[in-house]
């Protein structure tokens, strides 16, 4: 039984999450700095091919 407030249509968990590739995040280059809430951070591609996201 759904609850009303939580029909799929309006329920967070359904929401649709907005998709970017790696390779247009880091636009060529091997890091970039993220600001968040007025810390940075750095992600990083590693040669392997992984990402590394840091303080």
């Amino acid at each position: 039984m759904l609850n009303a407030g939580h029909a799929e249509g309006r329920d967070p968990a359904y929401a649709v999450v907005p998709s970017i590739s790696s390779h247009q995040l880091l636009g060529g280059q091997r890091a970039v700095t993220i600001e968040h809430e007025g810390v940075q951070y750095v992600l990083r591609a590693t040669r392997n091919g992984k990402l590394i996201l840091t303080k």
